[in-house]
């Protein structure tokens, strides 16, 4: 199968994004995500059993591995210019039990409750530190 010609345009636009563009936004990032952490947090607390859970979400930025089992998708490495907010890691791995629930136990929603809430807001504010980056970058 032959290589997808707008990933590959994709990628070399990203490569030409200069470097102290990309590095102007992890504060961003990282806020955004640090917010998002704090919400899921707040929204986990109806479920609190032994607070486990509400201590394994974490924030993981760029480049770092996010913690093993943690929900969704596992342990994984960060992108450069990305960061996740991750739920669950080897003592806890029952997030989506408590987020869509079970036969046994009602739905306790906490994580996509949250992104949802924040989402246009964290949205925002990436975009003004790239916005911000970009005319920094042209003087």
């Amino acid at each position: 199968m032959p290589p997808d010609d707008g990933l590959i345009r994709f990628q070399k636009r990203m490569e030409a994004i200069p470097k102290e563009v990309r590095a102007a936004i992890k504060p961003a990032l990282m806020k955004s995500g640090q917010e998002l952490q704090a919400a899921m947090r707040r929204l986990a607390e109806t479920s609190r059993d032994t607070g486990a859970l509400i201590d394994s979400i974490t924030v993981t930025g760029p480049g770092e591995t996010t913690p093993p089992y943690s929900q969704p998708g596992g342990s994984k490495v960060v992108p450069e210019n990305a960061v996740a907010v991750t739920v669950g890691n080897t003592d806890v791995r029952y997030p989506h039990l408590v987020e869509y629930g079970t036969a046994k136990a009602h739905a306790q929603p906490f994580f996509w409750p949250a992104f949802r809430l924040y989402r246009k807001r964290i949205t925002r504010r990436i975009n003004r530190a790239i916005n911000k980056a970009i005319k920094d970058s042209k003087r």
